[in-house]
Formats: C-alpha cells, structure tokens, sequence
C-alpha cells in the first residue's frame, strides 16, 4: 500500500460496482495502483505473488482452490491470473452465496491466455464486474488545474477559461516520467520506472503472457518501433521493417504473437477508427492508431529523456499527444465511454473522437503549441463537421483543441483551445 493513497478516478465506479455485484475485477497495465486502490476497499488479502507463500499458494490452487478464497470480505485476490482456476472458484463462491454482492475484488496485469485446462470455463458474467484502470491523468497526480471539465463540454458549456502553469520543458518531463503512482505519491518525476518497466516487459513479462520464451531483443526492437510510431496508424510492414532494420529478424507471424501478447499485458492501447455518417461516400480508414498505455513507455523505449524530446519536438508532439490520449481515455470511460480517431482517405484527420454510449460526442485535435497549429486543428475539425450527415450523426457537443500552452479560451468559431494542464473529468 502506498504511505499516502491519491483518490482516483475509478474508485467510485469500483464501489459502485461492489455494492452491487459479487466481486469485481481491476485490470490494467502492472504498477499503474490496482492493487492500492483496492486495498482501500478490501478487508483482507491474498497475494499471489508473495515470494513467502507463492509455493503453498499455487498448491493449494491446483489441489483445493476454495482454500484461498478463506478472509474476510471483501477478499482481495491479487493478480488473480498467476492461478487462473481461481477466477472459477470465485463465481462458484458468489453463486453459493446466492449472489451476495461485495464479496471480492481481483486484480489483473495480464489477460490469461485462453488456452489450457487452467483457464476459467466461465465468463463471470453477471457475478464479476469489470473495471479498466490506466496509469495516473494529470488530474489524479494534481498537476492539471482543473478549470476546464470535460462533463461540463459534455453538457452543454459555452464557453472555457482557464491558464495551466504546466511550462514545454515540464510537460516532456511528465512524459517520461509517466503516470505511475508509487513516484508521483513521493513527489518525485522518475523517469526510471518506465525504464524498468520496460526491462521487465522484454526480459520476462511478454513471455509470460505468451506462455513460451520470447525472444527479448525482438521484444525490446518491437517496443522502439511502436514507441516510433506512437498515435501514428502503423502498417504490420512498417513494424516489421523497424524491427529488420536494426538487424533483428521477424516474420508477420510472430509480430501477431509478440503484439498478442503485449496486448495482454494491457501495454498496447488500440485508439479505433470512428466511422460516423458521412455526407458523402468517402472511404473511412479502419486502421487503429498505435498508444502505449503511458507515453514514459515509448520515451523509456526509444531510450529518450526530457532533454532529448525537446531537441526532437516532432517525437516530442506524438507523445504528447499519447500523453493526452491517456487521459481522454480515462475521463471518457468515466462518462460512459471511449476514445476514438478519425482519418479518411482524402487525409482529413482528427486526433482523437470522445463518443459517449449515449451517442454524444466531441472531437479533439491535439497540438502541442502555436497559433498556426491550433488554428489548423480548428479548421480540420470544422471540415469534419461540414462532411458529416446531420441526419444520422448528431451535431457534436464541443470542438476542442488540447495543448501545451497556457492559456485556455473560446475561440469567435466556438472551437475551445485546452490546455492539458487545464483539463478534468
């Protein structure tokens, strides 16, 4: 547990969730707070992973599984998917309680592969709730003012103001130091967590999620060739020339396995493609972009630091936007809903589309400074609208562009320019 826990964003969807439901299931990227923010909850504990008792736990996971089930509740199962077979043993618990809600909270760094007599037989649907957690927005770490609320865009406000103390020189260092929450609970910008994480990543955690040895240095060429193409829509071929560029071989293949794989340890965070109701016929481009789950990974990965990504602003500007990207996302799934691109075939493009369940949605063009490049990402969003069909896709509730300045404002077109260290849920 950390010495001081910071309130996250998803805490009252997770006691909301636990009121009502038999347990709930956190999953997310490893030492993005899982295991802290159910500690607040839970009242007693199993980890799997404890060196002291990972033998005798795995035992009586394979013999009696309904033995580490035994504490008080809520019953924390840490990194339930080390012993898969316990996923099982918890809705065969819940359903002998007659579906009593608050019974357990699990938490998740890896998706188990689906493969094997060990892995659940059982969705959990109806019995297990899920909740998706992500490192730390500039919100939760107190490094965003808060004065520009996404719901309040969402509901309907005209108008935005707001100033961001966050400097060019402070934001590269917020991407390499990441959204971790053991530094940032410390006070401290430390950009090596990313760097061990993805150390771990290539030596040992992709294997794992594989369940086959994989090879590190593909892992570790693969991690710098999406760290490249950060928020960029990267063809299959353009991975795999990165890769053979630096004189390491792989075929298409095996990328879907290592990718797989990354996939599963919640590293790789596909942004999809929108596809609204278009005016015309023009053909949509279906391909996702590519975001690591922190920008710290893909300057860890492209062995940057803060001083590098300023002398580089055009990678400086992808991770910034992944930056933004990471907490769009957070704020969305808040609201009811996800993070989307846009990109057609004739090169309009939209960084990223916050589309509510409801249908309500807003588009966001990321640009890390200028006047030039602000007014470009208005008119790339204003030809957006124009091409829509107003019949099927609703007007949207806010344009907005997010940047590294400081000042936020509403431009005469109505397109509000943001900040990121302006911006809240």
């Amino acid at each position: 547990m950390l010495a001081h826990y910071m309130p996250r964003i998803v805490d009252d969807e997770l006691k909301n969730k636990l009121a009502h439901t038999g347990a709930v299931y956190v999953r997310g990227p490893k030492w993005c707070g899982k295991t802290s923010t159910c500690e607040q909850l839970s009242a007693s504990a199993l980890r799997l992973r404890d060196p002291d008792t990972y033998a005798s736990n795995m035992e009586a996971a394979a013999v009696r599984p309904s033995l580490l089930l035994r504490g008080e509740r809520p019953r924390l199962i840490d990194e339930w998917q080390v012993a898969p077979v316990l996923w099982d043993a918890v809705i065969n618990e819940v359903d002998s309680l007659g579906g009593a809600s608050g019974q357990f909270l699990l938490t998740g760094s890896a998706t188990p592969i689906a493969a094997g007599e060990d892995r659940p037989k059982h969705t959990g649907t109806g019995r297990i709730a899920h909740v998706s957690m992500d490192p730390m927005t500039l919100q939760e770490s107190g490094s965003s003012t808060g004065e520009v609320s996404l719901s309040a865009l969402f509901g309907g406000a005209d108008e935005v103001e707001g100033s961001s103390t966050i400097t060019v020189e402070q934001y590269a260092s917020l991407i390499c130091s990441g959204g971790w929450p053991a530094p940032i609970s410390r006070g401290e910008a430390d950009a090596s967590v990313a760097r061990d994480y993805v150390d771990a990543i290539c030596e040992s955690d992709i294997s794992e999620a594989a369940d086959s040895s994989l090879d590190p240095e593909r892992a570790r060429a693969l991690m710098r060739s999406l760290a490249r193409n950060t928020a960029q829509q990267a063809s299959s071929a353009t991975l795999l020339a990165d890769v053979r560029d630096v004189g390491v071989g792989m075929s298409e293949p095996t990328l879907r396995t290592y990718l797989a794989a990354l996939r599963r340890l919640f590293v790789i965070e596909d942004l999809k493609a929108w596809a609204p109701a278009l005016r015309s016929r023009a053909p949509l481009r279906s391909a996702a972009t590519w975001h690591l789950c922190d920008p710290s990974l893909a300057a860890a990965a492209l062995e940057t630091t803060a001083d590098g990504l300023l002398s580089d602003l055009v990678t400086m500007g992808h991770l910034f936007e992944s930056l933004c990207v990471r907490d769009l996302r957070v704020y969305a799934r808040a609201l009811g809903g996800a993070v989307y691109h846009y990109r057609d075939k004739s090169g309009l493009e939209v960084d990223a589309i916050v589309r509510l369940n409801s249908g309500a949605w807003g588009a966001v063009e990321v640009k890390l400074g200028g006047a030039d490049r602000i007014d470009e990402g208005a008119k790339n969003m204003t030809r957006l609208v124009e091409r829509l069909d107003g019949r099927r896709t609703p007007k949207p509730a806010f344009l907005m562009v997010l940047t590294g300045g400081q000042f936020a404002y509403t431009r005469p077109d109505g397109v509000h320019v943001v900040p990121l260290g302006c911006l809240r849920l």
